[in-house]
Parts: structure tokens; sequence; C-alpha cells
């Protein structure tokens, strides 16, 4: 069996002193863990860091808070979805009026056409037996006047 006994630090068990103003100092031992960067820089100045561009970019996440990050990729998904929603749509929509345009136009452009040419053909024929009125005079009038047999 394994007993465990808790140990105290003995910075803890020290108590801080106070001035007259009921300050804390901070103590001079502290001051020994600081040391001087620029000769450990300096030392180190040779040595490349082999690190690409998605590595420094996904170390950012760290910078933004977990709800920070939960609502940006929540919003990021729901606006993907909606345009996504909204190309479908219109694709949809783009196909149904086209082909009933081609349905229903193609065949009433036709048949408008056909119209306008049986429309034009009867100006010429108008416009031929005209002329001959003009041409040949009085020939109608003598055909209605002869009795038929």
């Amino acid at each position: 069996m394994v007993k465990l006994t808790e140990v105290e630090d003995e910075h803890f068990s020290e108590k801080p002193t106070a001035t007259k103003n009921d300050a804390l100092l901070v103590g001079s031992d502290d001051e020994d863990d600081y040391s001087d960067t620029e000769s450990e820089i300096s030392d180190d100045e040779d040595v490349e860091i082999e690190e690409t561009l998605y590595e420094r970019i996904t170390a950012l996440k760290d910078m933004i808070p977990p709800s920070a990050r939960r609502n940006l990729s929540n919003t990021v998904s729901s606006l993907t979805n909606l345009t996504k929603a909204t190309l479908s749509f219109s694709g949809k929509s783009l196909w149904v009026i086209s082909t009933s345009a081609f349905l229903l136009g193609v065949p009433f452009a036709l048949a408008y056409a056909e119209e306008e040419q049986y429309i034009q053909m009867e100006r010429e024929q108008g416009m031929i037996k005209g002329a001959n009125e003009m041409l040949t005079p009085g020939v109608e009038g003598e055909k209605a006047a002869q009795p038929t047999l």
C-alpha cells in the first residue's frame, strides 16, 4: 500500500516582510531567477528554426480563446452552408426556367414563324392578282357575265 505525505515548499513557509505601508517587498532571492537574455540569444543566432508557414498559422490558434474559435467556426460553417444552398437553388431554378423556355418557347416561335409565312404568301398572291387586273382590265368582269354550263 502506498502512503502519501504532504511536503511543504520552503518558499511558502516563510512569511513575507511588510513595509510601513503594508506593501510587500520582493526579496533578493527572486532576482536570482532572472538571467541576462542577451548572452543566450547571442549564442543561438546561427541556429535556424525549421518551421513551415502552416505550423506557424496553426500555432496562432492558441491566441484565440476556444469560445471565440467556436463562434468563428460556426459562423463560417453557416455561411458556407448558406452559400451552397443558394447556389444549389439558383442552379435548379435556372434549369427549370431554361427547360420550360425551350419546351414552350420553341414550338411557339415555330408556329408564329409559320403563321407569318402564310400571311406573307397571301400578301404576295394579292399583289399578283392586283397586278394581273391592272394588265388585263375587264377580264374578270367578262368571266362573271358568262353563264357556266
